[in-house]
């Protein structure tokens, strides 16, 4: 290997690694308030989905599981939100918790008996009663009840904007 050459390139090399380098550590700072609108909008695409999922069980069509993934990333991050929410929140996805160990157990058995005592208007209730609070507190601090799309330095350049 000729390594005669790496010399002119290594003003160009220490000015990618270190971009590289600021847009790591700039997105990594992010502000309370920023972190809240994320968790929020995570939470309110998760519910949007689990409601969509519900209305489905409601019509009689395929059990499918519920998403809680989000949810169990950020439950411990909601006490700024209302208590009433808070409270909806984990009986929601406790319901739903409980829906897909026995939508599990169902499959693994290959019964249906396990997934009969599943209130799914219930849990469309309180998934509709989340959504509302959730869009409420996203348009009093966002003004916008859609979530707001993440922009990076390199988004213009990768073609992402």
């Amino acid at each position: 290997m000729d390594f005669g050459d790496i010399g002119e390139n290594i003003p160009i090399i220490a000015l990618i690694i270190g971009l590289i380098l600021l847009q790591f550590f700039l997105r990594r700072r992010r502000s309370p308030a920023t972190t809240q609108t994320q968790v929020v909008q995570t939470l309110l695409s998760e519910v949007r989905l689990n409601l969509r999922l519900a209305e489905v069980m409601i019509s009689g069509e395929q059990i499918k599981r519920l998403i809680t993934t989000n949810w169990k990333i950020n439950r411990n991050k909601i006490e700024f939100l209302d208590q009433s929410l808070q409270g909806n929140l984990t009986d929601a996805f406790m319901i739903a918790e409980d829906f897909n160990q026995q939508v599990a157990t169902s499959r693994k058995y290959k019964s249906t008996s396990y997934i009969a005592n599943i209130d799914a208007l219930k849990l469309k209730n309180k998934l509709t009663k989340i959504k509302e609070g959730l869009e409420q507190w996203l348009l009093s601090k966002t003004g916008t009840r859609e979530p707001v799309e993440k922009t990076g330095m390199f988004d213009d350049l990768i073609g992402r904007r």
